[in-house]
């Protein structure tokens, strides 16, 4: 593929800011310049991406804050044209909120339960004996009684039952848990499968450790098993990450059916398993069972609490297949950050034991459950039912899922970057709203609508969404 010809190709400036603020000070600074007049047409988003090497989702991004800043303006079906000094002048649009993009990209439960209780746990650490213990450093696998408590909590809202307290290790939430089985698993240039579409921090972690992708067909109920069966025997792949239940992005859940077949191709094929539960809580149910309890000697369980009591206490939980796996795990602790912090992991211990916890991830599940249900009547009122979850999917082809963000940014209204879940745009493609971040029903409801009006913008029809 030949790189296209531009009418403007930026220097970006260099700096720790957010490359898409770099790409809008770099346009700002050559209109101010004279380098682009009045009216000139920049290049389509996916022309300069390419030629600077940048997502599509960046230049989407800059574009609609350009606009909103009133620096271009953009016509469907035309392309983005420098502003005249007048609407330069403006600054923003006036759909714009008037503090910021309202945040359907953030993946996390509703913080309200959390908070409430967090002060008052807080306050109950002082009389915890292991309080002083978190004053040195830890074993490198967590606090015994946050090992009992994790496996305490796994069975009972997870329903694994084949991880103990000895098998785990507290990690700092499950993106470090992920970085550790893949770590002591995999060498740089090895392939790992996962879903088409898949968690955007597990592309991050394996493009920061050299690692290749290989997204996997899907259908309704997950990874095809004759897909991850050709796939693992062309790329010789030895690890399938994949996150079984309400996957992320696309919210769908393996049957039990599925999932013993995703087994039997894992043991094939010699694949070790990177299983991401993290969303199991929302979409329990005694007929699912975990990958772990199917085939706990070639699985590595990961688990947190980020989606189902808070995230920023960053606590989460890994368990190896084998006993040579976890030391290998333990000394990869020691090497990166010699143990994970003690005192949130007690904390949420605490919670455990005391019940709050369940309290907490009860009020979580209900508010989601409202969340799910609003989206649903606002974005797809004809969906069959499903379960209740933090994110949507909204299927649809990925150059579209760019427009669609780019006006909702425009309006007001910030989604998940579509690139960022793709690995492979011919076999899944689409865009993914989070609909836990915002503070309170009202403010998701009014998030909802301005993407209802960007996916009905001009002549396209509404995407079909699957909550």
């Amino acid at each position: 593929m030949s790189a296209p010809r531009l009418t403007w190709k930026p220097d970006l400036p260099p700096g720790e800011t957010p490359l898409y603020e770099r790409l809008v000070s770099a346009l700002e600074q050559d209109i101010a310049a004279g380098v682009l007049a009045e009216g000139v047409r920049l290049p389509p988003h996916r022309d300069l991406a390419y030629a600077l090497g940048l997502g599509v989702g960046t230049v989407t991004k800059a574009y609609a804050e350009a606009e909103r800043r009133g620096l271009i303006t953009a016509h469907v079906g035309r392309g983005s044209f420098v502003a005249g000094a007048e609407t330069r002048g403006a600054f923003a649009l006036s759909t714009a909120p008037e503090h910021g993009a309202l945040d359907l990209a953030r993946n996390i439960p509703p913080v309200g339960p959390a908070r409430r209780r967090f002060a008052d746990a807080v306050a109950r650490l002082r009389r915890q004996p292991e309080l002083v213990d978190v004053l040195t450093y830890a074993l490198p696998d967590g606090l015994e009684r946050c090992r009992r408590a994790a496996a305490l909590w796994l069975r009972e809202r997870h329903g694994v039952e084949s991880v103990a307290a000895e098998d785990l290790v507290i990690t700092l939430g499950a993106q470090q848990a992920i970085a550790l089985a893949l770590g002591t698993t995999c060498r740089p240039g090895d392939v790992i499968l996962c879903e088409a579409a898949t968690f955007h921090g597990m592309k991050a972690q394996a493009k920061h450790s050299g690692f290749n992708l290989r997204g996997v067909a899907m259908d309704a109920d997950g990874l095809l098993p004759d897909a991850l069966d050709r796939a693992a025997a062309a790329t010789g792949a030895r690890v399938l990450y994949t996150i079984p239940t309400l996957q992320n992005p696309t919210t769908r859940t393996m049957s039990a059916a599925r999932r013993r077949d995703i087994v039997e191709v894992a043991r094939k094929r010699r694949l070790v398993i990177v299983e991401d539960d993290v969303y199991a809580a929302y979409g329990r149910s005694d007929d699912l069972v975990a990958l772990r309890d199917l085939a706990p000697d070639i699985t590595f369980h990961i688990s947190s609490v980020s989606k189902t009591l808070t995230p920023g206490l960053r606590v989460g939980f890994l368990a190896p297949p084998d006993a040579a796996r976890r030391n290998a795990v333990l000394r990869a602790v020691r090497a990166h950050c010699y143990a994970a912090p003690s005192l949130p992991a007690l904390l949420v211990a605490q919670w455990i034991e005391d019940g709050a916890a369940h309290e907490i991830a009860d009020e979580v599940l209900d508010e989601v459950r409202a969340r799910t249900a609003l989206a649903r009547a606002i974005l797809a009122p004809d969906a069959p039912p499903s379960p209740a979850c933090v994110h949507m999917w909204l299927p649809m082809p990925e150059l579209e899922a760019e427009r669609v963000a780019g006006r909702a940014l425009r309006a007001g209204v910030e989604v998940t970057p579509p690139s960022a879940a793709i690995v492979d745009a011919n076999l899944e493609s689409g865009l993914r709203l989070c609909i836990g971040a915002p503070p309170d029903l009202e403010t998701l409801e009014r998030a909802l609508r301005i993407v209802a009006a960007a996916l009905s913008s001009e002549d396209e029809a509404p995407a079909r969404a699957v909550v």
